[in-house]
């Protein structure tokens, strides 16, 4: 998957669901579970030693399943990322380290920005997507709209404070490609083992990205 492609298929999805695995046995009930929400795509967070295993395990059990992988902070996780299968990487912050790297391992990465100095880190880079990380907390749609406007051709995945509330504000703008969300399969949702209400928090956010797409 080049970094084009990956661009096509997150605006196809809109919705991104950033998991925390507590544990690699919550992988496959969790791949399954989002599938069958119509939801196939999960960003899988190196926050816990979970991830590795749990992006190889999405990748082998769901290879209809969009897998990437989050909070990567360093080369070595890059590689790991990489190795377990991950389909795109998605960072923080912009550091110039692992973006680099992950352009020479020809993997498509999301760096983290909330500023102009990030937008136009990504550009002379040529990514086409950047993360706009963290969305509410830096100043929500109206910064992301200001900084939006001279980089035109420049998409934007807002994570970080979206909620169902708020969503359907942020995918309205055409900048939004889609836009990550901690709430539709939570750490905590995981580690109880409630699918179903994952399962019912990835359908609304389906209903949501439908009903945005028509308003």
């Amino acid at each position: 998957m080049n970094p084009t492609e990956l661009l096509g298929e997150l605006r196809r999805v809109r919705v991104v669901p950033v998991v925390t695995l507590p544990h690699v046995r919550h992988a496959d009930p969790l791949g399954e579970t989002l599938l069958g929400a119509g939801l196939p795509v999960a960003e899988i967070t190196f926050r816990t030693p979970a991830a590795r295993d749990g992006i190889a395990t999405l990748r082998a059990r769901h290879p209809e399943l969009l897998v990437g992988a989050g909070t990567v902070l360093d080369r070595t996780t890059v590689d790991h990322a990489i190795d377990a299968g991950a389909q795109f990487v998605v960072a923080p912050g912009f550091n110039p380290d692992v973006v680099d790297h992950c352009l020479e391992r020809k993997i498509p990465v999301v760096p983290g920005i909330n500023s102009p100095t990030g937008v136009e880190a990504a550009v002379a880079r040529g990514l086409p997507l950047v993360k706009y990380f963290p969305a509410e907390a830096s100043g929500g749609l109206r910064l992301l709209d200001a900084m939006a406007a001279p980089y035109d051709g420049m998409a934007f995945l807002p994570t970080g404070g979206l909620t169902p509330e708020n969503l359907p504000d942020y995918l309205s703008r055409p900048h939004v490609a889609a836009c990550g969300g901690t709430w539709i399969a939570s750490t905590a949702l995981l580690a109880e083992g409630e699918y179903e209400a994952i399962g019912r928090n990835a359908r609304g956010a389906v209903g949501i990205a439908a009903a945005a797409a028509t308003s």
